[in-house]
């Protein structure tokens, strides 16, 4: 039993969709022309009080279509990557999807049960999402990762579509 236990976190980690999956996932119709925003010194300063530590990349990639978009980013949960795909429309998440992840343990933030209450979320004033989160117990790092790149998809969506919040 103990056994079965540690064989199932090790094989926790893994791809669950690829880029091009929860693009197709995203746009059904067509796949839009991938795109760039070149983050601002606002933006960084943004990002960083979102994600709580300094955001490395100046330059994110998006697919839009009209006025909804799709991200792929990625924050560290304990230690590794967590690679996220978020699809907003209309300023609010349609879609969290995990893509990647690296750990062994915090895995379940993969699941529907947990991706689903982000649906609908929007963006407050403060940054803060709408909709209440519940955590997993034992996965505290990966929620808070999760829930940091959707505040963050939130507030690049409204960057690039001149949407306010």
């Amino acid at each position: 039993m103990i056994l079965a236990l540690f064989c199932s976190s090790l094989s926790a980690s893994g791809e669950y969709l690829t880029q091009e999956e929860f693009l197709k996932l995203a746009f059904p119709q067509t796949v839009p022309e991938m795109q760039q925003h070149y983050l601002a010194k606002p933006d960084k300063q943004t990002a960083q009080q979102i994600l709580g530590h300094r955001f490395k990349p100046f330059r994110v990639r998006y697919w839009q279509h009209a006025k909804r978009t799709a991200w792929v980013l990625e924050e560290i949960g304990k230690e590794k990557p967590i690679t996220i795909g978020v699809v907003i429309e209309n300023n609010q998440i349609e879609q969290v999807r995990i893509l990647v992840f690296r750990e062994s343990r915090g895995w379940e933030v993969r699941f529907p049960a947990f991706t689903r209450q982000f649906e609908d979320a929007q963006l407050g004033d403060d940054t803060e999402l709408s909709n209440t989160i519940n955590g997993i117990t034992g996965a505290t790092l990966s929620v808070t990762a999760v829930r940091g790149i959707a505040r963050l998809a939130l507030y690049l969506h409204q960057q690039v579509t001149n949407e306010p919040g």
